[in-house]
Formats: C-alpha cells, structure tokens, sequence
C-alpha cells in the first residue's frame, strides 16, 4: 500500500519552513482507495517568490486548519503505507518536521518518482513533474498546488509500476529509516542514547570532546548529525568515537549547560557558540526632564541590560514593537532623532513625553512595568520546573538578578531551607548568555513555579 504526498510549503529556512497544503492519495498499486487534502494555516510568513509559484497567500490560509488538527488524519491514511513523492526526500523531511514539532515520531519508508523514472525511463531531457507528465501525456491542472501535483504522481508512480516488470528496481529504491544505512559503529552510538531532553558530548577516540549539542529528544538529534551530508556533518561521523549525554529534564537547563559548557570546553566544532550569542543590549537612562529613556547599545557586562539581543537589527526590530506594545514615545526610546515631537505624536499614538506635555511620573509608570517585566534585575527568585524523572523537579537559583546555578531535588524534600538549597545547587559563573536564555524563555514558556525568595534569604 502507497500514499502518494505532494506538499506545497512557505519557504525559508532550512527545516523552518511551513505546510502550506497536503494532498495525499492512497493507493493500492491499481486504485485509489482513500483520499486526504487540505490547506493548511502555516502560522508563518510565506515568501513571495512561493505566492507567486503556487497562488497560495496568507489570506486563503487564515480560516484553514493547523497543522495539529490535521496530523491524527494525516497518520490515519498513511498507515502502513510507504510513502511515495516527486523527491520524496523533500515531502518526507517536512512531513517529518511538523510531526517533530508536535513530539510525533513519523517514520516511513519512501519511494522517490524522479529516482523511479531515471532509472525506468533514461535519457529524458527533465525530469521535473511538469516536463516529465507533458513528456510521458499524462495531465497535469493546477500545476504547483498539491492535489494536481498529487494527482499526477499517482499516474506517473502506476506507469512506473508497470514498466518495472522484474519488480527489482523498485525493491533497491525503496528508502530505509537512514539509520539502516549508517556505519555499525554510529548506529551502537544512536541505539544507546536516550529519547529524553538533554545535552550530548561527541568525543574522539582519545576522550576529546569534539561538539556538544543539547535536544528535546538526544536520539532523534543523533540521527540528524549521522545523516546530514554538510562539510561539519560528515567531519563529526569520521572523528567521533562515543557520544555521552547528561539528561536536564527540560529545555531551559539544557540551553544552559550547552551554552556554559561551549565556552568552557571549546569544542572545535563548535565553533560559532564559543564568543558570546549576544552582542546588542537595551538599558535605561533618565534624562535632565525626569523622564525613563531606552537605549540600544553594544553588550556591556558593565551595565545592567534589560534585554540582550544577538545583532542590531533585531535589537530594533524588538524596540519598535516595545515602543508599540507599551505606548511609549519613539524619541525617548530612541527611535526618532528630533528635537521636537515624536511621529506618533503627530498621529496621536504618543501622550507627548517627547515634548514633556505627558507627566514624568504618569510615562515612567509604564516603562517600569514593561523593565519589570522583562527583567530580573535585583530579584531573588527560584525558578521551578521538569526534572529528569517523574518525582524529581529541577531549580534554578536567581541572587541579585543573577544566575548562580542549577540543581535537582526529590518531591519529598522541601527546598525552601537554604541550607538545604546550597547543597544541591551547582554553581555556575553568570555570564550575559546565560541571562539572555533565561529572560527568553520566561517571556515564552511556562514553567512549573516561580519563587520569590526574601532578600535576607539569598545565598
């Protein structure tokens, strides 16, 4: 049994582009037997070269479902089956993606028509799905939109099935999980590491430690580093001997201990971590009027950073929706070199801080909430959350709006005793990254609990 996908995405990135529609044909090698299509909402921008490809905008995608709503469907009419495409390796690593993204594990084997037909029908000038069907007759409507495109590779995949008369070649294409097709020595590695939320270390044969990487899932991000055909993958799958892992319990541990331990070790294949992540940081001055002005300027570990950014243009791109979000006046958050009044003021969108008609106090007010918000400068605080198994919880200490360290502890102790707290805690050096992980991940996670801890009580 077959299932016969076409995917239409919104472009991007490598492995951040979005499913913008999915057809899927079910076939039994004579007919059809089910079928699945469907637009999808990507919750991404599409880019416009692939708008003007296949049609397809963000504002047919508006009322269309999400990804999640349509994956029990999805895994439903693909059981059992082999999954069969037009470069089916594309279809089946954004397939594979999305169902990363909901914690899924879609494994299937595929089937590729442009391998199929080179290897059935040789010596054709294209073998793109367009030239291909017109050259072979079969039709093809609605070219780049993922039923017609589907549609076609069903006829196209029934042709191929009947010139492979010895059914051989057919057999040999057949794509395997890539573990089947990986070294012995780096399939122990991937069958020995856990499903589970941590940080990995690669090392040579001589102990070295050659990357370190952290995942939500170490196993399936092993596999990834095994099969990627990059100049840096292929290095790492000659020169690494074992791989040793330190489960976290969650995501935030793991950005950290990565981050800390990149800079500690100097991996030498991780090379871009090594320098610190963020380069840009907004602070807080008050001006000769009284009032709270913002700034962008270059990380300072001198200076108290509200929020630390990784370049310029997204320090300002940040500061603009700051601006918006919080009713501040774009001259004082550095937005609008005049001497007068700010644009949002000309439009109404500004009290008039910018030419001092608004009360100090009244403008101060909000940009306090919006710096205690986002920062946690001269807070103590304990942030609670996932621990490496079920009665276990991980905590974080903050002193002084510091990260001094991580620990775990068993559900039946409390760890409101100091005492208690300064023997599970690992200490750790604060550094400006590590800052920036926490801050990030407050203002986009949930975790279990946060403490606040009295001042007299910090460690």
């Amino acid at each position: 049994m077959y299932a016969i996908i076409d995917i239409e995405t919104t472009g991007g990135k490598y492995n951040e582009e979005g499913i913008t529609e999915i057809a899927i044909y079910k076939f039994d090698g004579d007919k059809i037997v089910d079928q699945f299509s469907s637009l999808i909402n990507p919750e991404r921008r599409i880019q416009p070269f692939v708008v003007n490809l296949t049609g397809i905008n963000s504002e047919m995608l508006r009322n269309a479902p999400k990804f999640y709503e349509v994956a029990k469907r999805i895994i439903e009419i693909t059981d059992g089956t082999t999954i069969v495409a037009h470069n089916a390796q594309f279809d089946n690593r954004i397939l594979t993606t999305e169902f990363d993204r909901l914690g899924y594990n879609f494994e299937k084997d595929t089937l590729c028509t442009v391998e199929l037909a080179k290897k059935l029908i040789p010596d054709l000038p294209s073998y793109s799905l367009g030239k291909l069907v017109r050259s072979l007759g079969i039709p093809l409507s609605d070219r780049h939109r993922a039923q017609g495109d589907a549609k076609a590779t069903v006829t196209l995949f029934k042709m191929l099935l009947a010139k492979d008369v010895s059914k051989e070649i057919i057999q040999k294409s057949v794509r395997k999980d890539p573990k089947r097709q990986l070294e012995p020595k780096l399939l122990d590695i991937i069958d020995k590491a856990p499903a589970e939320t941590g940080v990995y270390y690669m090392h040579r044969e001589d102990g070295t430690i050659i990357y370190i990487g952290k995942s939500k899932n170490i196993k399936k991000r092993l596999v990834q580093h095994f099969t990627n055909d990059s100049r840096k993958s292929k290095q790492i799958q000659l020169n690494v001997a074992a791989v040793t892992y330190e489960k976290t319990g969650n995501d935030l541990i793991a950005q950290l201990k990565e981050s800390q331990e990149i800079k500690r070790n100097k991996p030498v294949y991780n090379r871009a971590l090594r320098r610190t992540m963020f380069t840009y940081q907004l602070t807080s001055y008050t001006d000769s009027s009284g009032y709270i002005n913002l700034k962008v300027e270059k990380a300072n570990l001198e200076k108290e950073a509200i929020i630390t950014f990784t370049n310029y243009q997204q320090a300002r791109s940040s500061l603009h929706r700051i601006t918006e979000a919080n009713q501040l006046c774009q001259k004082l958050t550095g937005l609008y070199k005049t001497e007068k009044s700010c644009f949002l003021y000309s439009i109404k969108e500004c009290y008039g801080a910018c030419v001092e008609i608004e009360p100090t106090d009244t403008y101060n007010d909000r940009v306090r909430t919006f710096i205690e918000k986002n920062s946690y400068d001269n807070k103590h605080m304990l942030i609670i959350d996932k621990g490496r198994d079920v009665d276990e919880r991980s905590v974080i200490l903050i002193e002084n709006g510091q990260y001094k360290g991580f620990g775990f502890y068993n559900l039946n102790y409390q760890i409101n005793n100091i005492e208690i707290l300064r023997t599970i805690i690992n200490p750790v050096e604060n550094d400006r990254d590590s800052q920036h992980i926490i801050q990030n991940y407050l203002r986009k996670n949930k975790v279990l609990n946060i403490v606040k801890l009295p001042e007299e009580a910090a460690i």
